[in-house]
């Protein structure tokens, strides 16, 4: 019976400790994001690009272009006490409302839409998604102010279940070549020195 409780608490331990190494090491979490993106969606035919400058609002961390669609990824870190939630369509997080976060996300959603639709000549929809690394989820995933948060592997999930477009493999060619030259490959860094 030691043996078993030993065990229970060492999984328990160690699920802590893992789930909390994104926000413990000061990460934002684009480098296991990237890494679920490349085992899941580019194995199914998606388009992963990455580190994407959207012209005066920054740097997407993920653009997904597939079948069903094209999203811009957004990762954020929260400690692993922090409340996620929604109330009344609103995205809160310990009780605040985030809505520099949220207008900024879904600002850069629909700047690179415009210049992936000036570029590929057919309207495109970019749809902003957040995978939330640490903090606590009431439920997963949930939708607030326009924008899908979930975890990782979850948010991945409900890409594939949620298709805005239907999409061959040709247009997805295309459709990402429009995005290379719509969008060019930038870095935070890079970016904040030129600011």
């Amino acid at each position: 019976m030691a043996v078993l409780v030993a065990a229970a608490d060492t999984l328990v331990h160690w699920r802590i400790y893992n789930s909390s190494r994104v926000w413990r090491l000061g990460l934002r979490g684009v480098e296991r994001m990237d890494r679920f993106l490349r085992y899941t969606l580019e194995r199914r035919g998606h388009r992963v690009l990455h580190s994407r400058t959207v012209p005066g609002h920054g740097v997407a961390d993920e653009l997904v272009v597939g079948p069903g669609g094209v999203w811009l990824v957004h990762n954020e870190a929260w400690s692993p006490g922090a409340e996620v939630s929604q109330h009344g369509g609103r995205l809160f997080i310990d009780g605040r409302t985030q809505s520099k976060l949220v207008g900024a996300l879904t600002a850069r959603a629909e700047a690179a839409a415009a210049a992936i639709t000036r570029v590929a000549g057919t309207p495109v929809t970019v749809t902003p998604v957040l995978a939330v690394h640490g903090g606590k989820l009431a439920r997963t995933p949930f939708t607030a102010d326009g924008i899908v948060f979930a975890p990782p592997l979850k948010l991945i999930r409900w890409m594939r279940r949620n298709p805005t477009a239907d999409r061959s493999t040709e247009e997805i060619e295309a459709l990402a070549q429009a995005v290379v030259r719509a969008l060019p490959i930038g870095s935070r860094s890079s970016i904040q020195a030129a600011a």
